[in-house]
């Protein structure tokens, strides 16, 4: 079979090859013969044609002429010999099945039918419908003694049974009508046996019309006349019983099977040969024929015969007088030879094996017949176990319907496996289950083999070596999976084979055993290339082993258990490059940026992505390595967070020097502003990047698979305090940035402050900060747009603390003026709403630190009037007494007034509340001195 289809490799749909010509099956003279065989059945055909075939002659010579190559020249000379051979001997075989409805003659009621039957060679002309006078002539009078057939006798029913078959010989189909005559067996009884069967009054009837006849004189019955000219072939139907008289009209059916055949046929076939091995032939040629039709208008034929094939097999099987048993045996023996040669659907073949099955009977068949069969069930074995030997080649899917034409040869081989005749015939024949596990076995080596040398390089080196080695792989797990996710189905459903099983396994092993042949030599000076190489080969081998999932069970251990220890010297390297082209890309990238954002959602630039992109990489190659022991997979993650650490430590330094070398060259202030913004956010983009480093590489699994091969201690002192350390360094790089960034608008808020602290006092405090507040909404606004939200956060605490610098050493300059303080006390109130952004900026227990509470304490005393610093200390001094706490000892209330004219001190006394009663009757004599007193209070004056 070739791909397109279950044919012979080398050949494709439609042509005509050596090995597919139409006479390939037979010697000339062989093929001759057999011409002169269907040449004799068209001209001595017999019966009407069936509906669905084809009446003319003429049309049929054409094409049994076509469909054995005959040229004129050779269908006129074999037609001639066929003209001048004898003409067979015409029989209609009839069968006399069964009878109902007839009428009973006995007195019983009932009869004891049996039948006359005959042909007559000149045939009478049927009574016309309408002509009451019934031909009343029987087959005795019409047909010799010697030609008259008679049936067995039934006695005592109206429903008789005979299905008894006889052999009618006419001349000429044409003038031959067949006749049957029923009739009621009448032996000669006693007056008084008649008497004891009497049932009834007609009973009694019969028995006085009796005593009329003639003693033994049978009944009537009925009969049947038919033309031979108006039967098919095959007939079978039930046919009324025609009365001779308008006595009884009804008179019941007859059940008849006719089969019009053919006696000494003189062809040379028919002679020499057994008629089922002569059909069989026929069928051969005429199917071939049929295929080849089709395959010359690409399509694949179906099974259908066309209508002349049909009528041509009908009529050559039907003279013959072949069975239903010997055409079926024909059919399977011409349908399965042609099935290993031509390209068909063998579900062709399923009908042959069921109406084998069904009709199955050993003694049926001759030995030398059931010998053929036998071996055309062990040739169709043996050839399906070689297909699905081949069946990656035989049944490629990229043809379509390939799937299909396995699964209907799987289901035919099963089939005839099932059958009786099979298990009858073939009693040494192997178990189908273990053929065709052996088979797909040895298939799958085969197919392996075959794939390596196709793929063996040319030059042989390990990096060639290596590369061949991928693609073998590759084509490998193809396989797998196409038999995993297609064929699996097919051969579970059928033979309760796991097909994925059987390859897995057969592959994996020599798989196994040419990849440890291949990578004996190779060390840690391999080259690069050969190191890329084997990464890929690495890659193939762990999908491919990590297919062992798919398997039902396991009884032995995988000769791919250990494979990744073939690759151990190639581990650094791959490692090394890893990083490397993380590095360059990385190098490349920060080159390229021109630190704008690469977006309008973005804050950061085009460089953040790439190495993104990078440690994305890092992480699939960690991922891809998937190594199995745990302490070297622990070491190769030691080395990918080294090396990404230094990647990102790199980078900083990079974007840095970037933003510097743009900046000289473009000479203004405000993109050199920008692009700190952009370095900034990058270096938090970066420190994104490093934070999700511990879930992407996923180290929990790691520590979990490590168990207690690696102290706990070690993997967080290695791991976890290299990339915290990182983050430091990345911190530090953050707020320095942002230092750099605030400088640049310290310079501007100090300025702003020292225009406000010198403006004249005859303007407004609110006029005179709106040049400050302007600035830094201008300024506050751009920055909040270009930095993420947390370093916007940390330069706006750099700014303010700054701020509250800058105004407290004006506040702290010796002016007499309160305007001036007022001026600077208005300013740190909306500096504080400004930074504070209505709960956007900076929270409030960031603003209200010590250093802001003391300034706006001093610049509020230092710009309020007398009055008013009068009315606050007072009022401070109420709200002390109404906070201070009963005494100790007691309270006292005393009334003092200062005299200036006469610098003298007025004391009053007025009372004391909640002494401490020191007397023993508990109370307490008080005298208070105001000498003390006095003098204190001239102190605190002067």
């Amino acid at each position: 079979m070739d791909a397109a289809g279950e044919a012979p490799a080398g050949t494709g749909p439609g042509e005509e090859s050596p090995e597919m010509d139409l006479s390939h099956r037979f010697s000339k003279r062989e093929l001759t013969l057999l011409y002169e065989e269907v040449l004799y059945t068209i001209r001595y055909r017999l019966g009407k044609p069936e509906p669905n075939h084809v009446a003319d002659a003429e049309e049929l010579y054409a094409y049994v002429q076509k469909a054995f190559g005959m040229d004129p020249e050779e269908h006129s000379i074999i037609m001639q010999q066929v003209k001048e051979l004898e003409s067979p001997i015409f029989c209609l075989k009839a069968t006399v099945k069964e009878a109902k409805g007839i009428l009973g003659k006995d007195v019983s009621g009932l009869s004891d039918p049996y039948c006359l039957l005959g042909i007559e060679s000149k045939s009478q002309e049927p009574a016309h419908p309408e002509n009451k006078k019934r031909l009343k002539a029987v087959v005795k009078d019409l047909i010799p003694e010697d030609q008259i057939h008679r049936t067995q006798v039934i006695n005592q029913t109206l429903s008789p049974v005979w299905d008894e078959t006889f052999i009618l010989e006419f001349e000429d189909v044409e003038t031959a009508s067949f006749h049957l005559d029923m009739w009621d067996s009448d032996v000669v009884e006693s007056v008084r046996h008649k008497l004891g069967e009497l049932t009834d009054l007609h009973g009694l009837k019969r028995i006085f019309k009796d005593a009329r006849k003639d003693k033994g004189q049978d009944d009537f019955l009925g009969n049947v006349v038919l033309r031979l000219k108006d039967l098919h072939c095959r007939d079978d139907q039930w046919h009324l019983l025609e009365p001779r008289t308008e006595t009884y009209p009804n008179r019941g059916q007859c059940h008849l099977q006719f089969l019009l055949t053919h006696k000494k046929r003189t062809t040379t076939s028919s002679r020499t040969q057994p008629s089922y091995n002569v059909h069989r032939h026929l069928l051969q040629q005429l199917v071939s024929y049929e295929i080849l039709q089709h395959q010359s208008g690409s399509t694949a034929w179906d099974g259908e015969l066309s209508k002349h094939a049909i009528t041509v097999l009908y009529l050559h099987a039907t003279q013959k007088d072949l069975s239903d048993f010997h055409q079926v045996m024909a059919q399977w023996l011409a349908y399965s030879k042609l099935y290993q040669n031509l390209e068909f659907n063998s579900n062709c073949l399923l009908h042959q094996i069921t109406s084998i099955e069904y009709q199955w009977v050993q003694e049926r068949l001759r030995p030398e017949q059931r010998a053929e069969l036998a071996e055309s069930f062990q040739s169709l074995l043996t050839y399906g176990i070689s297909v699905i030997r081949r069946y990656r080649i035989v049944f490629p899917l990229s043809v379509p319907r390939s799937t299909e034409r396995l699964q209907s040869l799987l289901r035919v081989l099963v089939q005839m496996c099932k059958m009786k005749a099979f298990r009858e015939l073939c009693t040494l024949s192997s178990d189908l289950l273990e053929m065709v596990s052996e088979a797909l076995k040895s298939g799958t080596t085969e197919w392996f083999h075959m794939k390596k040398q196709h793929l063996k390089p040319m030059m042989k080196s390990m990096e060639e070596n290596g590369k061949a080695l991928a693609k073998l792989l590759l084509e490998v797990i193809g396989d797998l999976q196409q038999c995993n996710k297609i064929w699996n189905k097919f051969f579970i459903s059928t033979l309760k084979l796991n097909i994925f099983c059987i390859a897995y396994l057969e592959l994996e092993s020599l798989v196994a055993k040419h990849v440890q042949e291949q990578l004996s030599e190779i060390d840690s000076s391999m080259s690069k290339p050969t190191a890329e190489s084997l990464f890929q080969l690495y890659m193939s081998l762990q999908e491919l082993y990590q297919m062992k999932d798919f398997l039902p069970r396991r009884d032995r251990p995988l000769a791919l258990s250990d494979f990744h220890q073939w690759f151990k010297e190639a581990v650094p390297q791959w490692l090394q490059k890893a990083y490397t082209i993380a590095l360059e890309r990385t190098q490349r990238a920060v080159q390229m940026d021109q630190l704008v954002p690469f977006g309008e959602l973005n804050k950061h630039s085009t460089s953040t992505v790439d190495l993104s992109t990078c440690y994305a990489q890092i992480v699939k190659t960690w991922q891809q390595l998937n190594w199995p022991d745990p302490e070297e997979a622990f070491m190769i993650m030691v080395k990918l967070v080294e090396d990404m650490c230094k990647i990102a430590l790199m980078y900083c330094q990079l974007i840095k020097a970037r933003a510097e070398e743009l900046s000289l060259r473009e000479q203004n202030e405000g993109d050199a502003a920008n692009r700190l913004c952009i370095v900034v956010n990058n270096i938090k983009q970066l420190r994104l990047l490093i934070l999700k480093l511990p879930s992407q590489l996923d180290w929990p699994h790691l520590e979990q698979r490590m168990g207690t091969v690696i102290n706990p201690e070690q993997i967080q002192h290695t791991l976890h305090n290299q990339l915290d350390s990182t983050i430091s360094c990345l911190d530090h790089e953050i707020r320095d940035v942002v230092k750099a960034l605030a400088a640049k608008l310290e310079e501007g808020i100090a300025r702003h402050i020292q225009e406000l602290s010198a403006s004249q006092d005859t303007q407004e405090p609110e006029d005179s900060i709106m040049p400050l507040m302007k600035f830094l909404e201008s300024e506050l606004q751009y920055l909040n747009e270009h930095l993420v939200q947390e370093n916007f956060k940390s330069l706006l605490t750099l700014l303010w603390h700054h701020t509250l610098d800058v105004l407290s050493a004006a506040a702290q300059q010796q002016v007499t003026s309160a305007k001036r303080y007022k001026k600077l006390h208005c300013a740190l109130k909306s500096l504080e709403l400004c930074f504070y952004a209505e709960g956007c900026g900076l929270p409030l227990e960031t603003l209200h630190t010590a250093a802001f509470l003391s300034l706006e304490t001093h610049l509020a005393l230092c710009s309020a009037t007398s009055r008013k610093l009068i009315q606050k200390y007072f009022s401070n001094r109420i709200q002390q007494q109404l906070d201070t706490s009963s005494e100790k000892y007691g309270a006292v209330t005393i009334k003092v007034l200062y005299r200036p004219s006469e610098q003298k001190l007025h004391v009053e006394v007025l009372n004391a509340v909640n002494l401490i009663p020191l007397d023993s009757n508990g109370w307490l004599r008080v005298q208070a001195p105001l000498a003390p007193l006095r003098k204190a209070m001239q102190w605190s004056l002067t």
